[in-house]
């Protein structure tokens, strides 16, 4: 069992968790991920690591809540416990001194974007960071990604806060004002990764993506995660999760996504109806 010892709530549906994993937070790096079991009756679910402490023996989880194990995960406070958690899972982020890199995160994918742009900006590069979300009330971890960077823009889709437009539309626009890019990474949902591949592709800068299909086991036996990267199947959870962003075929990925969706549905909506209380008993 794995103790909660902080929640808070970064919006009224994403909620960021430091979670008691003495033995994960003396291994995890960048860009990998563990996978959680709520209880005996629970799907597992894979969470990028947002942030680790090795001396305290926490991993940070930041869970945005659209399924029914992350809103049941949202029913969790402070000391309550988690049955499983298993990592650190996937392949580390290849950290070194690139040059400027730009870190761009969209999305919940800013909280996986900010490790790796600490690390990067420790090992002496100029960090650009470009986060956005829809709106300004659902923007994260601001503050982590100023700290993080050499330099930070923030975008919304709606113009309500930052810049008005998309991530990849500024990393264009710095791009046309002469920024240099000699390597970058992009996080967030499927549509924003395969546009910041076409920026990227563009420009030839060699970047990198991290995946999110499907997963269940997290250790490369069921199969769930397979993408095709450069027209081979590749496990993200072995192979990756991180990618070359060039070589993704983000349309079957996203096509692979929507498998389960009436699935998916049914059990939210089981979970809805019983206010929450029945996952434990399924």
């Amino acid at each position: 069992m794995h103790k909660i010892i902080k929640k808070e709530a970064l919006t009224p549906e994403i909620k960021l968790y430091v979670v008691d994993a003495p033995l994960i937070a003396t291994k995890v790096r960048p860009g990998q991920f563990v996978v959680l079991r709520l209880h005996e009756q629970g799907e597992r679910i894979p969470l990028t690591v947002a942030d680790f402490d090795r001396d305290e023996g926490t991993i940070t989880l930041v869970v945005a809540e659209i399924g029914k194990t992350t809103k049941e995960m949202g029913t969790l406070d402070e000391g309550d416990g988690i049955l499983d958690v298993v990592g650190p899972l996937g392949k580390a982020t290849h950290i070194e001194n690139y040059g400027t890199v730009a870190c761009v995160g969209g999305g919940i994918g800013i909280a996986p974007v900010f490790p790796i742009a600490r690390a990067l900006k420790a090992a002496g590069n100029r960090v650009v960071s470009i986060i956005g979300a829809r709106c300004k009330d659902i923007l994260i971890l601001e503050d982590w990604m100023k700290g993080a960077s050499s330099e930070l823009h923030v975008t919304t889709d709606d113009g309500s806060y930052g810049i008005h437009g998309f991530v990849t539309q500024q990393m264009e626009k710095l791009i046309g004002e002469g920024y240099k890019f000699d390597f970058a990474v992009g996080i967030g949902p499927v549509p924003m990764m395969k546009a910041f591949a076409g920026v990227t592709r563009r420009h030839n800068i060699k970047s990198i993506v991290s995946l999110n299909p499907i997963m269940i086991d997290g250790t490369g036996m069921c199969g769930v995660c397979r993408v095709e990267v450069d027209g081979k199947t590749r496990f993200a959870c072995v192979d990756g999760p991180e990618f070359d962003a060039h070589l993704v075929d983000y349309d079957l990925l996203l096509s692979r996504q929507t498998t389960y969706l009436k699935e998916e549905k049914q059990a939210l909506e089981r979970f809805e109806k019983c206010g929450g209380d029945c996952g434990k008993h399924e």
